[in-house]
């Protein structure tokens, strides 16, 4: 196997996730794909016609996010026809998938020069959920209108998920809301250093003008006390009907762990916040980056996905960590910094405690919670803001992975050169 190199990382920043409220929402999703996908070719001096393929994430695929956003925002940002582009749906780990994609393609020699990454505009996709519930109906989660599948894995709202399991491992609202707060802590300590300035591209407007170019999502005035007094959010959405038949969000998690009694420990304060964002990654061979006048930055040492129980759905980046470094041989000792992303507290806060890690390895410039989780883009930002943390700590190895829904979780491990 041929090893795939990391050149570069980009990637807009987050903007709040709110129609006529965000900083990037009135602009197209393509728009944003093509900012990242313009900015890591000017970078580096791609010629985009020896670029063979663009795999993109976007998770909701519809309206102006469907019809292969990866190739629209290619042609958009001026790539040469002869590029092509695919777009993948994994969920929250499609940014993961897209960047391990394009590493096997290159490690199996198919591939030389692949662009990899995603784009989530939730300002548009929560107009598209605002238009479902006008039906009489909440927007159903995967598989619940599926009576067949709904008795064999029964899948709950994501939130409703993340109680579950603070539940049962017995993880309390103060263990929650802790990280939440730590989160944002690290992040403006992060924002103040300048930390994300290396991977950050400003968005512009269609006239040139600046859209965004600073995180718009982050609370640095957040407290502990602001944190405990706020109402857990899924408690009334756990009970809401679903359906004729009465099915609650509660009810499908009951059907799989009937004894179980679900508290409410999440809110906005400890949950990933809703943004619009796009990251792309640039993965190339030994030859092509030598024949290009390329540094490599970090080689992609192995890569996992993993699969667990779908009803609690959160629970698969312990496993797929432990997968990815099977795979390459190493322990976690060998790894000096983890980004686990905070899609709930309850994610980061279980990773941490299964594996037994040092905290101060763990999510070190914030994570979602305070930075917003753009669904399809989060997996390739957070590679890019390992990189570069391993790179200004002048440390050798890092591990990223994610939770996804159905119950998944994709992983790769980077190690610098």
């Amino acid at each position: 196997m041929a090893d795939a190199y990391i050149i570069d990382a980009v990637r807009t920043p987050r903007g709040i996730g709110k129609p006529g409220k965000g900083a990037l929402s009135h602009l197209h999703p393509q728009h944003l794909g093509a900012t990242v996908l313009k900015a890591i070719a000017e970078r580096n001096g791609l010629d985009t016609s020896t670029v063979d393929d663009v795999i993109w994430s976007t998770s909701a695929q519809r309206g102006k996010q469907s019809n292969d956003l990866g190739r629209m925002a290619a042609l958009d940002a001026g790539y040469d026809v002869r590029s092509s582009g695919l777009t993948l749906d994994r969920f929250c780990g499609g940014g993961i998938t897209t960047v391990n994609l394009a590493a096997g393609m290159v490690m199996s020699g198919l591939e030389d020069c692949v662009v990899a990454g995603g784009t989530e505009m939730m300002s548009y996709t929560t107009e598209l959920s605002a238009q479902e519930r006008a039906g009489g109906l909440p927007p159903l989660m995967m598989g619940v209108g599926n009576a067949r599948l709904q008795k064999v894995h029964p899948q709950s709202h994501q939130g409703v998920c993340g109680d579950a399991i603070a539940s049962l491992e017995g993880i309390s609202r103060a263990d929650v809301d802790a990280l939440g707060l730590e989160s944002q802590k690290r992040a403006a300590q992060a924002i103040a250093e300048g930390r994300f300035a290396k991977s950050l591209i400003p968005v512009l407007n269609e006239d040139g003008s600046v859209a965004l170019d600073r995180e718009e999502f982050p609370r640095p005035q957040t407290t502990a006390e602001g944190l405990a007094a706020l109402e857990a959010s899924f408690a009334k959405i756990a009970d809401m009907p679903l359906d004729e038949r009465g099915t609650t969000f509660r009810g499908l998690i009951n059907q799989k762990y009937p004894e179980l009694k679900i508290g409410h420990v999440h809110h906005a304060g400890n949950s990933s916040g809703v943004v619009d964002g796009a990251a792309a990654v640039l993965v190339t061979s030994k030859a092509y980056a030598e024949k290009n006048g390329l540094k490599p930055r970090a080689r992609i040492v192995s890569m996992a996905n993993m699969g667990d129980c779908p009803t609690l759905m959160l629970n698969a980046p312990v496993p797929a960590a432990k997968k990815a470094l099977a795979k390459a041989g190493l322990t976690l000792d060998d790894i000096d910094l983890f980004e686990i992303n905070e899609a709930f507290a309850v994610v980061a806060e279980k990773f941490i405690r299964d594996l037994g890690l040092d905290r101060e390895k763990v999510n070190v410039n914030g994570g979602a919670i305070a930075l917003g989780h753009p669904i399809g883009a989060t997996g390739s930002i957070l590679i890019g803001t390992l990189l570069d943390e391993l790179e200004r700590r002048d440390l050798k190895r890092g591990l990223v992975t994610m939770c996804a829904a159905g119950g998944m979780a994709p992983a790769i491990v980077i190690e610098r050169v």
